[in-house]
């Protein structure tokens, strides 16, 4: 019978028999290392502590956080994964309806079938003129000013398509694949079935979060293992910090040098060690023992990482970081290039800063045109920016990156003042894009109707691109499961299909 190398102890528990620790002081460090090997907690330790073995085979990880073959080849190592929080606009941003244009003002001819927060008007045109881009004619509104310049390297996606209205419910699905129940996030399911090449870093990492509409849980783990869940760059909170004042929290030791940390690490991992032998493998203890090693090696790690010093003028003014309003998110994103290129499996970075005339980003119920034209200036040149540096440096071809929010918004007006006019929620069809990752360049996916209402061709709900998503990995999401609560888990629940189309 063959044996699933994915069915793992972490998966199902095996419980050992204890074993005891060697008696004799002048006990080797190999065979102290091996006593305190019970269950997935002392392979855990033994990784993470930096254990050295004799044999070849003895080299290869074992820890958590071990890089994991994939189920099949490749496209990209790794993701960026840029959230706009709130719900951009698909229809004055890469969906151009002629249609709309010319019905402005009129009573739509669909039906309403979703609630909302407030009753949707007539129909609201563009206040922003198309134009192709790149070779293969990409349409983009005029606010895009600089990323055209990367047009061909853009996959979009414009039938993305679910159901739930409230950020919070979209939030959760798009983070974690539901929006009822507590589930791991995408990013910890990308963690928990391929592992890190970096173990000095930690797999998941989320720039500036915030801590609206789900909070610590679109980034956390459930019930996977916790070493899998996304570290803040940054406290979680709203309004977001400036990126410049962002850190990773209890890094610095103040107290105790790294020697001495190393044995007070060394003491912990003995009396843990012991208890596991009494009662068996521990998830919630192995959890805190990845995460006293991983903030042991950060120390060293993660100031070099974070540290933007060595950056060139050359390579801050590509990302913007020259001027005021790109420059928050312009070194968010310059961080995202330099976790990248360390390795760091899945980076999240959050658009998500209040406006003086709205609370959320993206979310323009009203003002869109004011709006719209601020949230763009802010991210048009840093995304740009990330998307050069990163096919220069050889980056793009193995990095997918993934653009879009929790939903588009409505191709009707919500009612108001003509000078405050905007748009509401909008689930039913929506644009995302993707760039790198072995996805076609220059290339349309789906479409919406007449009006940008429905998503009605190639309709891809927000499992299918989850499972697109694994598959740019290497994942299959059928066979990326876990045990819990008597049943295998997915992502992508009992649903999901991958659209093989976008990709060469």
């Amino acid at each position: 019978m063959s044996i699933d190398p994915r069915e793992t102890c972490e998966r199902r528990p095996l419980v050992r028999p204890a074993l005891s620790l060697p008696q004799t002081a002048c006990a080797s460090r190999r065979k102290l290392l091996q006593s305190w090997c019970v269950g997935f907690g002392g392979l855990a330790l033994s990784q993470l502590l930096g254990a050295t073995h004799s044999s070849a085979a003895e080299d290869a990880p074992v820890g958590p956080l071990s890089p994991r073959a994939p189920h099949f080849r490749p496209r990209a190592k790794r993701v960026i994964f840029l959230f706009m929080h709130g719900g951009p606009s698909h229809v004055d941003l890469f969906d151009p309806k002629p249609a709309l244009q010319k019905n402005d003002g009129k009573q739509p001819s669909f039906p309403r079938t979703r609630v909302t927060f407030a009753k949707r008007g007539n129909l609201l045109a563009s206040p922003w003129k198309f134009r192709p881009t790149g070779k293969n004619g990409i349409p983009m509104s005029e606010l895009w000013q600089h990323l055209p310049a990367v047009a061909d390297e853009l996959c979009m996606v414009h039938s993305v398509c679910d159901q739930n209205v409230a950020h919070g419910g979209a939030c959760m699905k798009l983070s974690t694949g539901s929006d009822s129940l507590l589930r791991p996030s995408m990013g910890s399911w990308v963690s928990y079935g391929l592992g890190t090449e970096n173990q000095n870093l930690p797999s998941f990492i989320t720039v500036c979060p915030t801590s609206l509409h789900g909070g610590v849980d679109n980034f956390g783990t459930a019930f996977l293992p916790s070493i899998h869940q996304g570290v803040p760059l940054g406290t979680p909170g709203y309004p977001n910090s400036l990126i410049k004042d962002a850190r990773f929290e209890y890094l610095e030791n103040s107290f105790r040098s790294q020697t001495g940390q190393r044995l007070q690490l060394d003491f912990l991992k003995k009396m843990n060690a012991r208890h596991l032998q009494v009662t068996g493998p521990n998830s919630d203890l192995e959890a805190r023992i990845a995460s006293f090693e991983m903030a042991f090696r950060m120390q060293r790690a993660a100031p070099d990482a974070v540290d933007l010093a060595g950056e060139s003028a050359a390579t801050r003014s590509l990302y913007g970081m020259d001027e005021e309003e790109t420059r928050n998110f312009g070194q968010m994103c310059l961080l995202a290039r330099r976790f990248a290129e360390r390795d760091v499996r899945f980076i999240q970075v959050s658009h998500a800063h209040s406006l003086p005339f709205n609370n959320e980003q993206w979310d323009q119920h009203s003002h869109i045109q004011r709006g719209h034209e601020i949230n763009v200036r802010q991210i048009d040149k840093p995304i740009t920016g990330l998307i050069k540096d990163l096919r220069q440096r050889g980056l793009l071809e193995d990095t997918l990156v993934l653009w879009g929010g929790e939903f588009g918004r409505t191709p009707t007006a919500q009612q108001g003042k003509p000078e405050t006019i905007g748009r509401d929620h909008h689930p039913d069809g929506f644009t995302m894009w993707m760039a790198g990752g072995g996805v076609k360049g220059g290339y349309r996916y789906g479409k919406t109707d007449e009006f940008g209402y429905y998503a009605v061709e190639n309709r891809m709900t927000i499992h299918d691109l989850h499972a697109t998503l694994l598959y740019a990995l290497g994942l299959d999401h059928e066979k990326l499961t876990y045990h819990y609560a008597g049943r295998e888990f997915r992502l992508t629940d009992v649903h999901g299909r991958v659209a093989t189309d976008l990709f060469t």
